[in-house]
């Protein structure tokens, strides 16, 4: 039995005993009044408007008053009172309320022949009658009140707890990526000296070349290290003096950076509407793409195809086979991994493959502007095939 299924029955039990009570309170009531079918018509009212006193508890209370007038039957009218003040504390009706019921209750003060002593007794009842159901329905309010602010300061609690949680761990990779950019820019900075050293020395021109790109890729590469740095390390308050981020126009001079030989074919009909978060996304897979390149097939050969129209993006970079063999390098996938969460964040997808020729394919959809998850076989239908290196220049 579900908790709610539960609080409604013991709602329901208890409705029941409490009209139980008063009818027959009021059943013995009656037999004392003067107007048996007045007391009988009162009585019933008041027994028909109990279950309604959560609800309408001040209409119920009223329909009570008269029972009570009549018959002296009180305990109605009190079960009523005690709801006023539990659902409606409000100063002045409560007031009233109680009022009533004293006023009625010591009705005996005004009667002809009765003894003072008596009278009083019967205000110090009347008293007790009215106040202690208003006291104990202030009293449960209280409770009421008090259990949902102990809930509401555990909740809060909790998220506090689960803010300093968060605050610790990203401090915690704030402090490993500082860490990591100590590391790799020293020893990318090592390689700028050495490619440096090497410019100067080498009198082949083709190492020459060689040290000249791989020099400018270390200064690039430790300034992007810089910027990503200085990103973790902003406050928030400032945003930190950072240089343009690369986008679809920088392709070229990446390309003609990377020192491969690649033919590059772009259909661009709505490049403008590109936003830039795409942007850098389809320069960091190519980036990332001639990186493997170089790593995994050494003096292959490269096909960029860049097609930007409604129906989205799609980029696809090819290689030949290696015509050398690759020297054994580390490599975790990070990049493609990191590459293929970023496009499904944009609600794209990444496609690599083993060319049968030897040579491999990588694949990127996005689209526009609608960021949604996407499957890569729900945007093949607006991009097209992918160019086989076959049909390649």
């Amino acid at each position: 039995m579900s908790i709610r299924r539960f609080a409604f029955s013991r709602s329901v039990v208890i409705d029941a005993l409490l009209i139980a009570m008063a009818a027959i309170e009021a059943t013995e009531a009656i037999g004392f009044s003067r107007s048996r079918p007045l007391a009988v018509a009162t009585a019933v009212i008041a027994s028909c408007a109990l279950p309604f006193r959560r609800r309408a508890p001040y209409w119920v209370f009223f329909a009570t008053v008269p029972l009570l007038a009549v018959t002296l039957a009180s305990i109605a009218s009190l079960i009523a009172l005690y709801t006023v003040a539990e659902r409606r504390p409000a100063r002045y009706p409560l007031a009233a309320c109680t009022l009533i019921v004293f006023v009625d209750s010591a009705r005996s003060l005004w009667q002809e022949g009765y003894p003072v002593s008596g009278s009083l007794l019967d205000l110090v009842y009347a008293t007790l009658f009215a106040g202690a159901p208003v006291l104990m329905g202030l009293l449960m309010r209280a409770r009421t009140e008090l259990a949902a602010k102990l809930i509401e300061v555990q909740h809060m609690r909790g998220s506090q707890q689960q803010l300093l949680l968060d605050k610790e761990l990203a401090r915690a990779r704030t402090e490993l990526a500082r860490e990591m950019h100590d590391v790799v820019s020293h020893q990318v900075s090592l390689i700028a000296v050495q490619a440096g050293a090497l410019q100067v020395t080498a009198r082949d021109d083709a190492v020459v070349e060689i040290a000249r790109t791989i020099r400018t890729l270390s200064a690039r590469t430790l300034d992007e290290l810089r910027q990503m740095v200085a990103l973790l390390r902003a406050s928030g308050s400032r945003s930190p003096d950072l240089t343009p981020q690369p986008g679809i126009e920088d392709i070229s001079a990446l390309v003609a950076a990377s020192g491969i030989d690649t033919t590059v074919h772009t259909s661009c009909t709505t490049a403008e509407e590109v936003s830039a978060t795409v942007q850098r996304a389809v320069y960091r897979t190519i980036q990332e793409g001639l990186t493997n390149i170089h790593r995994h097939a050494p003096g292959a050969r490269a096909w960029l195809s860049l097609q930007i129209d409604q129906g989205g993006v799609r980029l696809s970079l090819v290689n030949s086979p290696p015509r050398h063999s690759p020297d054994p390098m580390p490599s975790d996938q990070n990049g493609l991994r990191g590459l293929r969460e970023r496009a499904e964040l944009l609600g794209g997808s990444i496609a690599t493959r083993q060319m049968a020729s030897g040579g491999y394919e990588l694949v990127l959809l996005l689209p526009l502007h609608n960021y949604s998850p996407r499957a890569p076989e729900d945007m093949s239908h607006s991009v097209g095939p992918p160019t086989p290196v076959s049909e390649m220049p």
